[in-house]
């Protein structure tokens, strides 16, 4: 099996390029063969060859770069899913919590939307069997299925005695990730991207005419805590805000075919839009891309932190038994000639840790990494994109303290919602002690007590002063995710942003957005 991965991988790299380092490749095989079988015969207890051979190559892949890395063929096809934006299956992303296979997250429309299903669901049995101390493997492999078949399921959920039986079919799931677009006033739309997937663009498209039929005059472009996607939909997304010729990104490498200038292919039916993108420290890679490009072609404002600083091209090549290597092949840079990667230390700890940490406002650049935009404004190279206006709101748009932060990282506001129910949802009655809202409800004082009781109860200590001072903050996080929970993604962004702290300074910020998107009119004009 080695051999035939080891062929695979060097026919997919370096296809006649090989045949020139065979004679040294060859030498280091028969090391990592001689000590796989000594392994195999002397250690105290059977291993199995698969599982040393995989964790072989993560650790070599380990030893070159933070985003460098293999997947197994289950990780693989996971992967293969997101990218494509759609599987067959109910809808749901689950984990195994206390040895139960708990819900994480319903797709809305999906066959377990529509069955009712919930955060925080335990499936208790998959046709008929007990799951408990399942991996999440061994249920989804049950889970998934072919389109318009059936699996029962037992669920377990609070305020209910008995479990709840529910037939729920297989179906296409389609993973959208346009998760909300309205207009926030009679002007300006809003669009929230949460990520890239081979579908973006033609959701971008659609979504943009919807707010202009709708009377937009302005955007805003939520990019906040997009991780990215596929480099192709980044350019395509941005073509749609720029005129045809203007270069989105260029990448440079050293095998075949990396070194390539990406260039808009078509006019944009938005390039005259005075437009805001709101970013932060979690916005990474192809969002980059897309804040990037507009930023240097003063195209847009750009709001919020300095974003994550990932500047690194995988290429994804499958290898034999249909495992997949993501393995860096070249460096992206916007137009301007800015490389947005961040350093990283020899383990990677500051790097991947480094949305944790409060960010500098006032970094210090060398002299090489000053860059101009096209209509001559400063930028700079060496880690993100440094916002033109900055205004820090990690959690969704709020900077709240440490104390809130442990209640968002316990998940306690997301536990908190399965104490209601939507009136008039009979997908599944009510159980005891469940509180019937409307989609208009508000956090009142009554709530906000019930909540206090609910972190006490998971043994979190109340930070007085904390709780005061972010008590805005502990407001909009229960309402969010009950909104979520009960009603919808667009309707709780909708509901979010009365209160979003970096959306109410950024639509302050459209006289500024105006005077640049003329700016960017004026460039390219002089440019034909």
């Amino acid at each position: 099996m080695l051999a035939v991965l080891l062929l695979a991988l060097a026919g997919g790299f370096f296809g006649h390029s090989a045949l020139a380092t065979q004679e040294g490749l060859s030498e280091q095989y028969e090391v990592f063969t001689a000590a796989l079988r000594a392994i195999e015969r002397n250690y105290v207890v059977p291993v199995e060859s698969e599982r040393l051979v995989y964790s072989a190559i993560t650790g070599m892949l380990q030893t070159l770069d933070p985003h460098s890395s293999f997947m197994d063929p289950k990780s693989y096809a996971q992967m293969r899913e997101r990218q494509e934006g759609r599987y067959y299956g109910l809808g749901i992303t689950i984990t195994v919590v206390d040895g139960d296979i708990t819900v994480v997250s319903v797709f809305e429309g999906s066959p377990a939307y529509l069955k009712g299903l919930r955060r925080g669901d335990v499936i208790a049995r998959i046709s008929g069997d007990d799951t408990k101390d399942w991996t999440s493997d061994q249920a989804v492999s049950r889970l998934k299925g072919p389109k318009g078949t059936f699996v029962g399921i037992a669920i377990r959920r609070f305020g209910y005695d008995d479990l709840i039986p529910l037939e729920v079919p297989r179906d296409e799931i389609y993973l959208k990730t346009v998760r909300a677009s309205f207009m926030l006033n009679d002007q300006t739309g809003y669009l929230y991207l949460d990520s890239f997937a081979e579908n973006s663009n033609q959701e971008v498209g659609v979504a943009l005419s919807n707010l202009r039929s709708q009377g937009m005059q302005r955007l805003l472009l939520d990019l906040r805590n997009n991780p990215g996607g596929p480099l192709d939909q980044a350019i395509k997304v941005t073509n749609q805000f720029l005129p045809r010729g203007n270069l989105i990104v260029y990448t440079r490498g050293r095998v075949s075919n990396s070194d390539q200038d990406y260039h808009a292919r078509e006019h944009g039916d938005f390039t005259d839009l005075p437009m805001i993108v709101l970013v932060n420290r979690n916005s990474a890679s192809a969002s980059e891309i897309v804040s990037g490009a507009l930023q240097d072609h003063d195209r847009a404002l750009i709001v919020g932190e300095t974003t994550f600083g990932k500047a690194l091209v995988q290429s994804v090549y499958r290898v034999s038994q249909g495992a997949g290597l993501a393995v860096t092949t070249a460096r992206y840079y916007t137009p301007s000639g800015r490389l947005i990667q961040r350093p990283w230390d020899g383990t990677f700890d500051e790097y991947l840790t480094y949305n944790q940490r409060a960010q500098e406002p006032d970094r210090v650049y060398r002299f090489e990494d000053l860059k101009y935009t096209s209509g001559g404004r400063k930028v700079y190279s060496g880690g993100g994109i440094e916002p033109d206006q900055r205004f820090d709101g990690p959690f969704n748009g709020f900077s709240p303290s440490s104390f809130s932060r442990l209640l968002w990282g316990r998940q306690l506001f997301i536990t908190f919602a399965q104490q209601f129910v939507r009136k008039g949802d009979m997908r599944i009655p009510p159980g005891k002690n469940h509180q019937e809202l409307r989609s208009d409800f508000l956090v009142d004082q009554v709530m906000l007590d019930k909540f206090r009781e609910h972190v006490i109860s998971r043994e979190v200590v109340i930070d007085e002063d904390a709780w005061q001072g972010d008590l805005e903050f502990i407001r909009a996080m229960i309402r969010y995710q009950i909104d979520v929970d009960l009603f919808s993604s667009s309707h709780a962004r909708r509901r979010l942003f009365e209160v979003d702290p970096q959306i109410s300074y950024a639509l302050g910020l459209f006289p500024e957005a105006r005077q640049l998107a003329d700016l960017g009119s004026e460039t390219n004009i002089n440019r034909q």
